[in-house]
């Protein structure tokens, strides 16, 4: 296996925000007028915050999960714009909780989507650095590089898949943390799904060739296989997953874009992911992709 080395750089444009906090007339923090006086660009410091740091600057209230899921999304726009204004760019989208095994994991009901940036996406087999992510832990992906743009409230599977420019094997990267307690799917939206980075194998598979149901998904560590599931568990099917994404998107006067890339979910629970290990995912008919969790050299030399 070839093997480049990636990582998380902290650019130094980075700011902290001031933590401001409000409180109620007894002299106790108060939840609503926390939410008043919080605005939403504060709360997507808060987040752009935790992506590069690791660490929560939002206290431990309760208003994150008094969002609604409008508001939520706003903060999850807001901090896209913060990490663009450091030069990152949006390269697609994410559509997690998309099975059942997710949401069991995650104590949600209903999908959600996030976007994927740049350059957090890497091709080919790589060697990931765990101290670069918070309780680290990925996800098998099918990856779609869209080569139309998309646009509609229920497009056909033949509209679909005649959209899709080819379908890769992946492995989703997530800081698998909930600074609030308990877990709200608003915290998720504003964190981007928790998503963190994406390697992408490098196979390209028309989509004429795949079923989108049955093909099985597999994970491996260090060649042991540890969950598997097909397809289907996705919504149904990946295709299902992109419907929605289109459809949520077309509703907000949106469309998907030619050249984005998209993860439709996977069909089996976050695998927490250790230091040394060798992770690969298998997905049948479309190939796989290995990723070495190790140690990267600093460059002050230190490891």
């Amino acid at each position: 296996m070839t093997k480049c080395y990636i990582g998380l750089r902290m650019s130094s444009r980075f700011f902290r925000c001031k933590n401001t906090r409000a409180t109620s007339s007894n002299g106790g923090l108060g939840v609503h007028s926390i939410k008043e006086m919080k605005s939403l660009d504060s709360i997507a410091t808060d987040f752009f915050h935790a992506f590069y740091r690791k660490e929560w600057i939002g206290g431990k209230e309760a208003y994150i999960g008094n969002l609604s899921i409008a508001e939520a999304y706003e903060v999850q726009n807001l901090v896209a714009q913060k990490r663009i204004e450091l030069g990152e760019s949006i390269a697609g989208f994410k559509v997690g909780c998309t099975s059942r095994a997710i949401r069991e994991q995650l104590g949600f009901n209903e999908p959600i989507n996030a976007k994927l940036f740049r350059p957090h996406i890497f091709q080919g087999d790589v060697t990931v650095d765990c101290r670069d992510y918070l309780n680290c832990a990925i996800e098998p992906e099918m990856v779609l590089k869209i080569g139309k743009d998309l646009k509609g409230k229920n497009p056909s599977d033949d509209k679909l898949i005649d959209s899709i420019d080819y379908v890769s094997p992946g492995i989703e990267i997530h800081n698998f943390k909930f600074w609030n307690t308990p877990p709200t799917i608003q915290e998720l939206i504003c964190s981007g799904g928790i998503h963190a980075a994406l390697v992408m194998g490098s196979a390209r598979v028309n989509p004429i060739d795949l079923q989108f149901s049955k093909e099985m998904f597999c994970v491996y560590k260090d060649g042991i296989r540890v969950t598997s599931a097909p397809a289907s568990e996705i919504m149904g099917g990946p295709l299902q997953s992109l419907r929605w994404l289109v459809k949520f998107l077309t509703e907000k006067g949106l469309s998907l874009k030619k050249n984005s890339l998209v993860i439709p979910g996977s069909p089996v629970e976050l695998v927490n992911v250790d230091q040394d290990t060798e992770l690969t995912v298998v997905i049948e008919n479309v190939g796989s992709v290995t990723a070495f969790f190790g140690r990267q050299i600093r460059v002050n030399g230190s490891t």
